[in-house]
């Protein structure tokens, strides 16, 4: 999903900066890694070969990448955020209880070869066959999240996938016996695209809380990556901190959501 779009007043070469510059800061595209090339770019955005110049000059000039002739461009930003502990179980009973007060609509199922972005995250080779879930999450009868999911063929066929359109994705990983290692949670702002505008009912590049989580196995290894969108009028964040950082839910009020959302 991108915010490319002919029909806006922007510059497409700045709605490409846009693009790129929430990828880098919420951390998809992270210190060090290789961006893509102007070629490269005018074939997956299909803007000229100044547009994507003018926009990863943007890129460099705000701090994000460096450009060398030759070795290309790379990412340079770094985070100055860092990562609070929780207990799991304690995090996926909150995820749970959320998403049990809100409702969802189950709007695509499929499987097929993960794109190399979900191979990385997921440790799969390339082209790995992943299911691939999304759904609304709503509040009130009000749009709240649109939220992706994937998980590798291998963990889904042990998952009853028609549960997805009632029962918090996690509750099923339980229910089918896959023990819920250890989870990463990262959460960043970012702007609507006109498909995440469309289902939430929102007006293009609004504010939106990305919320990705990638959750561990007993034994470490990846069984699945969520990718959730929420409206920034709607969702807050919460923390309670106290000796251990833990995450706690709160009833969600009439028209906002709390962190512990289910996806």
């Amino acid at each position: 999903m991108t915010l490319i779009d002919r029909d806006d007043a922007i510059p497409l070469y700045h709605q490409l900066f846009l693009q790129l510059r929430d990828e880098i800061m919420s951390g998809r595209r992270a210190f060090g890694d290789s961006m893509p090339t102007e070629a490269e770019l005018c074939d997956q955005y299909s803007v000229s070969r100044i547009t994507a110049r003018r926009a990863l000059a943007e890129l460099a000039e705000t701090g994000l990448v460096e450009r060398r002739r030759r070795t290309g461009t790379r990412v340079i930003f770094q985070s100055p955020a860092r990562p609070l502990e929780a207990d799991v179980d304690q995090a996926v009973e909150a995820l749970v209880a959320f998403g049990r007060k809100t409702e969802v609509r189950l709007i695509g199922l499929d499987e097929g070869p993960a794109s190399s972005e979900v191979c990385a995250l997921l440790n799969l080779p390339l082209d790995a066959l992943v299911v691939h879930a999304r759904r609304l999450r709503s509040l009130d009868g009000e749009p709240l999240g649109l939220v992706s999911s994937w998980m590798p063929a291998a963990v889904a066929a042990h998952v009853p996938l028609a549960g997805l359109a009632t029962t918090p994705i996690l509750e099923l990983l339980r229910g089918a016996n896959l023990t819920i290692g250890s989870a990463h949670q990262t959460i960043a702002a970012e702007l609507a695209n006109a498909e995440l505008g469309d289902w939430l009912q929102i007006p293009q590049r609004s504010a939106l809380l990305m919320i990705e989580r990638l959750v561990r196995d007993g034994a470490g290894a990846p069984m699945l990556l969520t990718r959730a969108h929420y409206r920034a009028d709607r969702y807050r964040v919460t923390l309670d901190l106290g000796s251990s950082t833990t995450l706690h839910p709160s009833a969600p009020a009439a028209r906002s959501a709390d962190i512990s959302s289910a996806e």
